[in-house]
C-alpha cells in the first residue's frame, strides 16, 4: 500500500485497535478487528523494513488473533466453473468480485466467510479474482471492486459495490433466500 493511502473501514460491523509507533508517537497503525472476534486476545506485529526507525518504504503490518483463525475461506470460482458453480445452482449464489490488490477486498472477505457460514443450506459464497477472470467480470459490468452480487436460478439479482457492514449484506442476501413455510390449521 502506498504511503498515506487509507481505505474507509466499516466501523458499524468492526473494532479498531490502534498503536503508536514508539519511534513517532504521532504515526498510529490502525488494525480493523471484526465485532465477532471480541473476547480474544489481539495482537499486532510489524514487519519494518527501511530506515532504523521504521519510516521507510516496506514498513507493514500484522494483526493477528491468538489461538483463534478469524477468517472462514471462501472458495473460488473461475470463468471454467462458473457456469457449474453459479449459473446452475440450485441455491442462490453471493459472488465477491475482488483483486489480491484490493484494501477493501479484503476487508470484506471476513465478512463473505462468515456470511458463507451462517448460511450454510441456503446460499453458497464463492469469490472470482477479477486479474486471473476478466472475462466474467467484464460480462456482469463489474467496473469496481470488491463487487458482490447475488445469483438466483442463474441470473443475476441484486448487487453491492464496496466494502460494506455486514448488516448490508443480510439484508441483501434475505431478499433471495428460501424461508421456511409456516403453515396454520385452523
Amino acid at each position: 500500500m502506498a504511503a498515506g493511502l487509507a481505505f474507509p473501514v466499516p466501523v458499524a460491523s468492526s473494532t479498531l485497535a490502534c498503536a503508536s509507533s514508539p519511534a513517532h508517537p504521532a504515526h498510529r497503525i490502525c488494525c480493523a478487528i471484526p465485532s465477532t472476534v471480541k473476547s480474544s486476545p489481539l495482537r499486532a506485529t510489524t514487519g519494518l523494513s527501511g530506515n532504523r526507525r521504521g519510516t521507510g518504504r516496506g514498513a507493514s503490518v500484522v494483526c493477528a488473533v491468538q489461538g483463534q483463525d478469524a477468517t472462514i475461506q471462501v472458495p473460488d470460482v473461475t470463468k471454467s466453473t462458473w457456469q457449474s458453480l453459479v449459473i446452475e445452482s440450485e441455491l442462490p449464489v453471493l459472488v465477491e468480485f475482488w483483486a489480491s490488490w484490493c484494501g477493501p477486498c479484503k476487508m470484506i472477505d471476513p465478512v463473505v466467510g462468515k456470511l458463507s457460514k451462517d448460511y450454510e443450506g441456503k446460499l453458497k459464497c464463492y469469490k472470482l479474482n477479477t486479474d486471473e477472470n476478466p472475462d466474467t467480470a467484464s460480462q456482469y459490468r463489474v467496473r469496481s471492486i470488491p463487487t458482490l452480487m447475488i445469483f438466483k436460478n442463474g441470473e443475476k439479482k441484486d448487487s453491492v459495490i464496496g466494502a460494506v457492514p455486514e448488516s448490508t449484506l443480510v439484508t441483501c442476501i434475505e431478499k433471495f433466500v428460501e424461508r421456511p413455510r409456516l403453515f396454520v390449521f385452523a
